[in-house]
Formats: structure tokens, C-alpha cells, sequence
């Protein structure tokens, strides 16, 4: 039987609560690249003049997984705590949320998450590696987040849904 999904109301479009998560969904993205990015900036000013050391990886990481856990927790019971349009397409995909939900989480994350840098890959990394490597770590985002805190049958799993996603996250960094 083919999934349904729901396009969303006319009423859903000015409904507080549909402004409301999606002001969740822009700070909480806004959390997450502000603190992430900042710990790469910091550890760059630190070490500009020699080179970082390896637990600088870590610490990056480790930044990146405490900023994600803080950015789902502030906004899990408000919006369901995205934070990254690929959840939100699975979301969409799951029909957990609206068509127009969906579009209004997409440009609060697009606007919380816009930064004035590129986008790089490593050195010696070639695009279509980055690319696949983009996919891969994509998909288990997106797994993690529905198996703890989306799909209906994770029983008492989604009380650690917000420190999977962040530890998910941080080591891709």
C-alpha cells in the first residue's frame, strides 16, 4: 500500500506552533554551526603558528557532538529537534511531518546554517570520494536519528536520542 503523505493545511502555514518550530529549528542549527565552526576557528587561532596536534581532531569532534547534543536537546520538544535537512526529508519520507512543515524546517536550517566560508574537502580527498564519503555519514545520521528518536516502536530508547545524534555527528568532523 503506498504511503500518504500530507501536504499540510492552510491553517498549519500561520499556526503559531508551525512558527515556533521553526524558529526552534533555525536556532538550534544556528547553535550547532556556531559552536562547531567556532571550535575550528579557536583551535586554528591557537595553533597558527605551529601545527595543531592530533587531539586537536578530538577536540574538534568532540566539540561538534556536545554542540549537536545541545542544539537537539533545546529543540526535540519543541520541533523534534532536526537540525539538518536530511532528517527532516526522512521525516517527510516517514510521514512524520507535513509537506509545508517540512519547507518551513528546510529554510530555518538553511538560514541558521549559512556561514560566510566554502565548502572544502581535506587535501587529497577528490570530489566524488568527499561526495560518497557526504552520503555515508548522511545515512547514519539520518538512521540514528529515526531509530532514536523518531520511529514509533523505540519504546524508552529516545530519552538518549539527543547524545546518539551528537556522537554520530562529532567523530565526522
Amino acid at each position: 500500500m503506498p504511503r500518504r503523505y500530507a501536504l499540510g493545511r492552510a491553517e498549519e502555514a500561520t499556526n503559531p506552533d508551525s512558527m515556533r518550530a521553526a524558529l526552534a529549528e533555525f536556532v538550534s542549527t544556528l547553535i550547532f554551526v556556531f559552536a562547531g565552526e567556532g571550535s575550528v576557528l579557536a583551535l586554528d587561532k591557537l595553533y597558527r603558528e605551529t601545527e595543531p596536534p592530533a587531539s586537536g581532531l578530538v577536540m574538534i569532534a568532540l566539540a561538534h557532538a556536545l554542540a549537536l547534543f545541545s542544539a537537539v536537546s533545546a529543540s526535540i520538544n519543541i520541533s523534534g529537534g532536526h537540525v539538518n535537512p536530511a532528517v527532516t526529508f526522512g521525516a517527510l519520507v516517514g510521514g512524520r511531518i507535513s509537506v509545508l512543515r517540512a519547507f518551513y524546517y528546510w529554510v530555518a536550517q538553511l538560514l541558521g546554517a549559512i556561514r560566510p566560508v566554502g565548502f572544502y574537502i581535506a587535501s587529497g580527498v577528490g570530489e566524488v570520494h568527499g561526495l560518497i564519503m557526504e552520503m555515508v555519514m548522511t545515512f547514519g545520521l539520518v538512521y540514528t536519528v529515526y531509530a532514536t528518536a523518531v520511529d514509533p516502536k523505540r519504546g524508552s530508547l529516545g530519552i538518549i536520542a539527543p547524545l546518539a545524534i551528537g556522537f554520530i555527528v562529532g567523530p565526522t568532523f
